[in-house]
């Protein structure tokens, strides 16, 4: 099992899988850390050699912001939209939908367990 910026990456699967596994790495990413590096992307990853690996490190830590920096720049983000008070800071606070979804229906990933109101009636039809 290599470990790159940290993290176990996965030795039994293709090595472009296996660099999705490290948070802000998608699959596009990988694929070009993959070719800016030179290396197959269809070798599994256990059979890397030290010097792949650590080319591969070195695109990375170079260029692209990972695992705990990139959720230290998330969180500032959020904190910083909830300390000025806009829109999307409010909808944060309130734990509610950010981007303009609706939430008289669904929305329950965000609002949690849905919450009965004792003494509300439904008006059906007479």
């Amino acid at each position: 099992m290599p470990r790159l910026a940290g993290v176990d990456i996965p030795g039994n699967k293709h090595i472009w899988v296996s660099l999705t596994y490290i948070q802000g790495i998608g699959r596009t990413t990988s694929k070009k850390v993959l070719a800016e590096a030179g290396i197959d992307e269809h070798i599994k990853a256990d059979s890397l050699s030290e010097d792949e690996i650590s080319r591969i490190a070195g695109i990375i830590d170079r260029q692209y912001m990972i695992e705990g920096q990139l959720r230290r720049a998330e969180s500032q983000n959020i904190q910083r939209l909830t300390s000025i008070g806009c829109y999307r800071g409010l909808r944060h606070r309130r734990g509610l939908p950010v981007r303009g979804q609706r939430t008289r229906t669904n929305a329950r990933t965000r609002k949690g367990r849905k919450k009965t109101v004792k003494g509300k009636k439904r008006v059906g039809k007479t």
